[in-house]
Formats: C-alpha cells, structure tokens, sequence
C-alpha cells in the first residue's frame, strides 16, 4: 500500500518514453504487480510530454488492484491497466492518445478523466482496449464519469478531435456507462485503428451517458457497437459483475457502487 498526502502534494515523477529506445511497458513512472496493491492520495505523473509519444506514468498489472483519490498525468499511454481485476474511483486521469490502455478487467467510477491538447494532427483517444480473445473476461468499464477537456484542448477543439476509444486489438471491449460527456467528444464517438480492422469483433457500449458529447444520434454503425439499452446488458460491467467487487472491496475500506447509479 502507497499512502500519500494528497493529490498533488505526494508526487512520483519520471520523464521516460518510448524515445529512450524502450518498449512501452517499460517506460512507466510507476509500476505495481503485487496482488492487492492500494494506492491512495498520490500523484503518478510521467513528464516526458506529447512530442515523445508513448510515455507510461502508471501501469498496474496487481490483481485486486486499487487507486483510489490518484492523479495519474501523461499524454499519450498515460495509464496502463495491464492484466488482472483492477478499481479506480475518484481519480484524475489526464493524456492525449490512447492513454488508458491494456487488457485488465477494471472499473473507473467517480473519475474525472482530462482529454489534453496533443501534437499537431494527432487525434485524441481516450481508451485502446486489446483483449485478443473473445474467451478473456477484460475490457475498460468508465462508470459514472466526467469526461472533460483540458483548457489547452477545449480552445482547440475543433482541430484536435476526441475520441472515446479505438481497438488496439481484435477483440477489444470498451463501456462508458452514466457519464457526463464533454463537447469535446466528436459525434461518431469511436474511432478506427486501422481501416476495418476489429471492427465486427469489438464490443464498444453506451448505457444512459448524458452532456454534449453524449448525444448518439451520429455515432459509428461498426457491427461490434451498440447503444446498450437493456439494464442486464449493462450490469455486466458493474463493479458487482465485471471485477466481481463486492467480495473484495470491501476490505480495503474505499467507497464503491456495486451497481448501476439509480
């Protein structure tokens, strides 16, 4: 368990990025892999900027993991949610490309999650997603979520859209369940990774999220997205049924909804 001062008083800071002849994964300002890691109260940054593209300020690859009252601040691959059940609840998370990435089984719940201003025509996303089998129980669920623009961005919005996720591998899963959308998010939603790649695998979700960038009505009709409507489809992705935390949370004392917001 890391325990810190507050947001912003308890920082863990490194500039490393891809640039430094490193594989991604490496690159992290922070690393946690042991079962049940609990980080409260800190900073994980990585300052290496949007210029060095792939540049890891978190990547927690724990079962059981919670970062609970975190900022977690980069620009492209900000956090990496590698592998197994993870938590995160009343965080700020703050990139540009791709920057919550992986393949764990995780829940962000009462997040804000900060779109920034990338490189000159580059497109913001917020999640690449790369579940490689249909069979893997991962995906990213962002449950009762703000997804906002940064200052640099929302002046610039027009000539740096933002996206709610791409598939980063066949059979990525993504769900935005009752969240507030910023007008920052472009109307189609989703976008390609690379022409029709994944497009009839995924599984991209929308249950009831409301603001301007909530609006459905211009959103990709890829064969792997849907608006959800049934409250049992959407369930699934609760922190109940996705990461199953009613039988965990509890124990590390940090406040969660096991389901859906009524």
């Amino acid at each position: 368990m890391f325990i810190g001062d507050g947001k912003g008083k308890t920082v863990i800071s490194g500039g490393k990025s891809i640039q430094d002849n490193m594989t991604t994964f490496h690159t992290a300002t922070f690393a946690a892999t042991g079962a049940g890691f609990i980080a409260r109260d800190i900073t994980f940054e990585n300052w290496a900027g949007p210029s060095k593209h792939q540049a890891v300020a978190l990547r927690v690859g724990a079962d059981h993991a919670v970062i609970y009252r975190c900022n977690v601040i980069g620009y492209q691959d900000t956090l990496y949610a590698h592998s197994q059940r993870q938590f995160y609840r009343e965080c700020d998370i703050y990139g540009t490309v791709d920057f919550i990435f992986g393949n764990a089984a995780v829940v962000f719940q009462n997040c804000s999650i900060h779109a920034r201003k990338p490189i000159p025509f580059q497109k913001n996303t917020i999640t690449a997603q790369n579940r490689k089998d249909p069979n893997q129980n991962t995906g990213i669920s962002i449950h009762a979520c703000r997804i906002v623009a940064e200052p640099d961005l929302a002046e610039a919005k027009g000539a740096y859209p933002t996206y709610l996720g791409r598939p980063w591998k066949l059979y990525s899963r993504t769900v935005f369940l009752q969240s507030y959308l910023g007008d920052h998010i472009h109307p189609r939603g989703w976008l390609e990774w690379n022409a029709t790649f994944a497009l009839d695998t995924l599984y991209y979700g929308e249950y009831m999220s409301y603001g301007p960038g909530g609006a459905i009505g211009q959103r990709v009709t890829w064969p792997g997205y849907r608006v959800i409507t049934a409250v049992e489809e959407a369930n699934k992705f609760t922190v109940a049924q996705f990461i199953y935390g009613s039988s965990w949370l509890p124990s590390t004392g940090v406040a969660f909804s096991a389901g859906l917001s009524t």
